[in-house]
Parts: structure tokens; sequence; C-alpha cells
């Protein structure tokens, strides 16, 4: 049962990664916070049905059948689209969208979102990525520093609870760390190959939000110690990873201060001409159909980036006729993604009579190096990368069923392969005007919701960045004497990177930006857009620490605002 109440001090739209954080501080702060959630309830524990089944437990083993696959091409081509959480993901066929260029949106319609499924990476940005704008020219000047999120970085990995280790290096801030795995022998070794053949390349264990050494602060969160399963997209009942569930929803709970609306679908804001303000939120219940309005005097947009823009594109009014802040016409353009397309593998004939043993929750890190003191390539910006190394036993038959495939298991004598190393690229692309997402002028979805359009592709920068990537890491295995260098272009589409971005983009002029240094929409002040949407450049880190850094920083200010009177 939900409470009958429809006036609440403050409405958050989306319970995910950065909503949890909005509903987190708005509830510490004292506020009546109503959090919405357009999918099904997800408690932890409760709710993760397969977190510990084995591998032949699940039908298909763990391959999602062909015929879903065939019905729903974009979520299969999800790298963590599997038998064990496929019900974390939202199925192609039941939110269908308009792919004005290929674009694979990959979404987690459920409280929690996608903390539940996401790969847990977690970089802080550094001043050469907020001041890029202003010095490449490629998108408006962020109205805000490292220096005004330094302190929201901090507190939000102490409580979150990042394993790290304190690298020292510029392009990549040093946080509040929890001990880091160790790397293997093969990534100390390529660490040690590139640290003696560059000034300016490092390899460093990728920093993660796992709980290698659980604090206090974790503790009372009931969150234990990361068993290292390698489990994580199923949720963890452990709490050993960080996920809206288990951690920022629960502790705003605790306040007394939360409603939780699951199953609610936000048609639209509504805005006050009298006022200047928004007023609260139309709601359609997701299984009855039932429209309901809720009143607040603070509404928080958490609904990630695509959906943050639909509903602020259908909340029109007289004043809004092209959606609500949408006074320059910009609203919906200039989003991005992270370029992922580069793969390169190569084999290390060394260490072979090592093998590593267990799981690990995270591997190698490449920060960016290119374009970082001085504009050196004929593309902007750069790109950050992965590195892994891993061996495995050849030999054994794949082949047989039943029985027989058991004696020929038994028959067969399986060795080690070689080591096999490889690394993933994760470039910044540039936000532009002909990038978009906008809404159907006819066709709906089940809810009466216009079906969303969505515009997105790789340009030359793209492409002379991709052929970078190829050529110094080509460089740097055969210097760390690699052999059979391949490099690949997965040609995919954008949406796999998980990461798009931007569309309702701060900035410091309302003549080019929608939001402000606070995340307040210019013209209607009391909307605060802190997800993926606010977004002004991309970047190559992981976004997620960023948005959650945003998140609180953002509703603590509007709190403040509040309090004093002034919005």
């Amino acid at each position: 049962m939900y409470q009958e109440s429809t006036r609440y001090n403050a409405i958050v739209i989306g319970a995910g990664m950065s909503g949890g954080w909005s509903a987190k501080e708005l509830c510490e702060r004292g506020l009546k916070t109503l959090l919405l959630e357009r999918g099904p309830d997800v408690k932890h524990i409760r709710d993760y049905p397969t977190a510990t089944k084995n591998p032949w437990e699940f039908d298909h083993r763990g391959e999602m059948p062909l015929k879903i696959r065939e019905e729903n091409p974009s979520i299969a081509r999800c790298y963590a689209y599997r038998e064990d959480n496929a019900h974390f993901f939202v199925k192609d066929t039941d939110h269908p969208y308009v792919q004005d260029r290929p674009f694979d949106w990959i979404r987690g319609y459920q409280v929690g979102g996608k903390s539940l499924m996401w790969a847990r990476q977690t970089q802080r940005w550094s001043d050469f990525d907020f001041e890029g704008p202003a010095r490449d020219g490629f998108a408006v000047d962020w109205p805000i520093r490292y220096a005004d999120l330094e302190p929201w970085y901090t507190k939000v990995e102490r409580f979150v609870g990042i394993s790290g280790n304190r690298d020292g290096i510029d392009v990549l801030p040093d946080g509040e760390f929890l001990p880091a795995w160790d790397l293997n022998c093969v990534q100390q070794y390529f660490q040690k190959s590139v640290k003696e053949n560059y000034r300016d390349r490092h390899v460093i264990f990728g920093r993660c939000a796992h709980l290698s050494d659980p604090q206090p602060i974790h503790l009372e969160q009931n969150r234990g110690k990361c068993l290292a399963r390698r489990e994580c997209e199923r949720g963890c009942p452990i709490g050993g990873y960080f996920s809206a569930n288990s951690s920022t929803i629960p502790w705003a709970a605790k306040t007394g201060n939360l409603t939780l609306r699951p199953d609610a679908v936000v048609e639209s804001i509504l805005y006050d001409s009298g006022s200047g303000k928004a007023k609260g939120v139309r709601v359609i219940d997701a299984n009855t159909k039932q429209v309901v309005e809720y009143e607040a005097d603070l509404i928080f947009l958490n609904a990630g980036a695509i959906n943050s823009i639909a509903l602020l594109l259908n909340s029109t009014s007289t004043a809004f006729p092209e959606g609500l802040g949408n006074h320059n016409g910009l609203l919906g353009k200039y989003v991005a993604f992270h370029n992922y397309r580069g793969k390169i593998n190569a084999i290390c004939e060394d260490f072979g009579e090592l093998r590593e043993i267990g799981r690990k929750p995270s591997s190698g890190y490449l920060p960016r190096f290119r374009n970082v003191y001085k504009q050196e390539t004929d593309f902007l910006r750069g790109y950050a990368a992965g590195f892994g190394a891993s061996r495995g036993f050849v030999g054994a038959p794949t082949t047989g069923w039943g029985e027989q495939l058991r004696e020929s298991i038994l028959g067969a004598k399986p060795k080690l392969g070689p080591w096999r190393v490889g690394s993933h690229m994760m470039g910044a692309t540039l936000p532009k005007e002909e990038s978009y997402v906008n809404l159907d002028p006819t066709k709906k979805d089940e809810w009466g919701m216009p079906l969303i359009h969505i515009a997105m592709d790789y340009d030359d920068n793209d492409e002379k960045m991709l052929q970078d990537f190829f050529d110094q890491f080509s460089e740097m295995f055969e210097r760390a004497g690699f052999k059979e260098i391949k490099t690949r272009d997965t040609k995919q589409a954008p949406g796999l990177d998980i990461h798009e971005m931007g569309g309702v983009r701060m900035g410091r002029d309302p003549k080019t930006s929608l939001l402000n240094e606070w995340n307040q929409l210019h013209t209607c002040s009391n909307v605060i857009v802190s997800d993926g949407a606010c977004m002004t450049s991309t970047s190559t880190q992981n976004p997620s620490l960023t948005y959650m850094a945003i998140a609180a920083r953002a509703a603590h200010h509007a709190v403040d605002q509040l309090e004093k009177g002034t919005l």
C-alpha cells in the first residue's frame, strides 16, 4: 500500500544510480520525498532470484535462446545480457523506440535501474575534462570545474566504497579508496613495460565500486565484503558492490521521509505559469493505466539521459510549447556517447608456468594520454582503455552429447593455453547538434506516451581516434613483446557503451545551455536535472561516479535554497 498523500516537499523521477543519491540527500535533510520509478520494485536480496544459482540450474546454461535474441536485437548485443539476469533488462519488444540512426538502447526499468547491472568502474574527472570544451571549442564551457565537484566525489566514494590505488596521475585524480586487488602477473608485466617505454602512460588497477575492506559506514548499510564472485549483474545479496537497491534507497527509507512508488510512468512535469515554476508531476500507473498527480516544491529528474530528455519534451504548456525549459530550442540536442568500437588482442608467450586462481571484480586501466597538455593529433580529445590478461584450458572436447560427451571429457587431457591479452578503447565523442532525441508526433506506446526517436552516429573525429588507438596500442603491445597482435573494429552502433549523455546540458549562458551550474533549468529553477542528460561533454571516464557526485551536490544546493526561501 502506498501513502495516500499527493503532496511532498520533493519528487525524484527515476530510482537508479543518480536518483538514489538525490533521494538520499533530500531525505537526510528532512524533506518528505516521493521517489518515482516506472518499473517494478526490486528489494535488496529478496528480488535477486538467480544470485546463488549454479550454472547447471539454468535451462540454457546462461545463454539466451535464439528466438528471444532475434526478437530483441538491440538488447541481445549487450555483453551483460544473459539468462541469469535477463529479468533486469528491458526487452526491445516491450518498450519500442525509433532509431533514426542505428542506436542500441540498453535499459533497466526497475527500482535500482542499471545500478544492478553496471560494470562498476569509477573514475573521477579532472580539470582536463571540465576545461576541455573551452580549450578545444567542441561544446560550450562547463559552468563547474573539478574544485566544485571534488568534495562531492569524496562524499560519494566514502559512502559507496571504491577500491583503488592512489596512483598520482593528474588526468585521473585520486580519491578516497579502499584497498585494491592486485593486477595479475601479465598485467604487472605490461604495467612495467609501459612505464619503461612511455613517460605519459600508465597502467593501473581499474578503480571499482566494490567493498574490499568494508568500513563502518558500509556495515551500517548492512553491506558486506566483496567475495569476487563476478556474478554481479544478478544482484549481490552481500551488497559487496554498490547499487541503489543495497545502499542509497534503503538509507533514504530509514529516515522515515521516503515514499517509494514503483510502476509509476511519469507522463509530464506540470508547470504553473503564475509562479513560473513546476508544481508537480502527472503519473500513469504502469499496470492499471490510472492517472494521478503529485505536487512538490522541488522536482528532480534522474530518469536516465534519454528518458529525462523525453519527459521534458513531453511537458508542454503555453509558456513552453516545445518542452519544459526549452526556451532556446536546444532540448534534446548535443547528445553524445562513448566510442567502444576498438579492440586489440594478442598472445603473451611468457609466464607459462603461472595461472591465475580465483576472480577479481576489475582489471587493468589506462587513463587518457592523448591531447592532454596540448593538441598533438588530428582529432580532438582522447580515449582511455581497459587491459586484461587471462589463460584457459585448451584441448577439451566440445562435440558430442550426453554420455558420449562425458566420456570424451573424462578421456581428454586438456592443458593450459597461452596467456591472452586484450584491450578495448573508451573514446570521447563530440556532442553535435545533429545528434538528437525527440518525440514522434503520432506514434504512442501502450501508456499513451510518444515514441522516442534517437539519432547518434560516429564522425570523422571518431574514425581518426579509433585508428590512433589501433596504432598506439599495437606499438605498446609490440614493445611488450606480445605476439599475434590483432586489431578489430566491432562496427557496433552507438548505445552499447551504455553511457548516453547530454541533451539537457549545463552551461554558463542560457542562450546556449539549458541548466545552470547547480543543474537547475535556467527558465524553471525548481526543476533539477542531475543525471546523464546534464553532461556538457563526455570525457573518457566511466560516468556513473560523476553522475552521483553531481546529483548529491545539486540536491544539497536545492535544499539550501529552499530553506533560505530563494527557490
